[in-house]
């Protein structure tokens, strides 16, 4: 079956001199894996970046080997960013996420959609916060919801009331329980990636023997 879509860039590896695979979330078919030849020519190369968004024509073998993809860029999104190290690592990080918890040939229009909102949040002043509230979501819709709330206990530490877990006696911070408050530092931040972090690996990744993505702890060293 032949058919056209558009969708993101979230993995190119080399298959052979002049092409590679490339793997796309699209907003129709879900995470889809072809080859795109002639790769490497001027032509493409300089617009096939791990972020940017294509329109796609795909051609499946008969034999059952992978399908052929032929792509044009429809809009060019990550080389805005290449001189901010924090918002390049955030969309690398983002695209791995997708391509390590979704399947193939399986549609989530809602992924989609938080792709599509993450080049919007992402010039907001509070772009640290919101990314994490987009990454707790993308956790979401693919059947890992975490409500933080239901895991703690209010203790007044040092003359501040902390929500603290009660297995771990870890403090989640406050924005992580209500999104009206505004962290107080980049501390504060930095925890809360630290804390999902946490629900990531042991609710999803380890369950399902998969490795932790190593883009995540690139880009939140750099929120330190």
């Amino acid at each position: 079956m032949n058919w056209q879509d558009k969708g993101y860039l979230l993995s190119l590896n080399k298959y052979n001199e002049n092409s590679s695979m490339a793997e796309f979330f699209t907003e129709n078919n879900g995470k889809v894996v072809g080859v795109i030849f002639g790769s490497t020519s001027k032509k493409i190369k300089s617009y096939l970046l791990i972020g940017n968004k294509f329109h796609i024509n795909s051609k499946l073998r008969e034999d059952g080997r992978l399908g052929y993809l032929k792509v044009e860029i429809d809009e060019i999104k990550t080389p805005v960013y290449l001189e901010n190290k924090r918002k390049l690592f955030c969309i690398i990080y983002c695209m791995n996420l997708i391509k390590i918890l979704t399947v193939e040939n399986e549609s989530n229009i809602e992924i989609y959609y938080l792709l599509e909102k993450l080049f919007k949040i992402i010039d907001l002043d509070n772009w640290l916060v919101e990314f994490l509230y987009l990454e707790l979501n993308i956790l979401k819709s693919i059947g890992y919801d975490i409500n933080f709330k239901d895991y703690v206990v209010n203790k007044n530490i040092n003359g501040q009331l902390k929500h603290v877990v009660v297995s771990s006696q870890k403090i989640i911070p406050s924005f992580l329980i209500d999104k009206k408050i505004i962290p107080d530092s980049i501390k504060d931040i930095y925890s809360g990636y630290t804390i999902v972090g946490d629900f990531l690996d042991k609710t999803i990744i380890k369950p399902n023997n998969k490795s932790f993505p190593s883009s995540r702890n690139d880009f939140i060293n750099l929120l330190r």
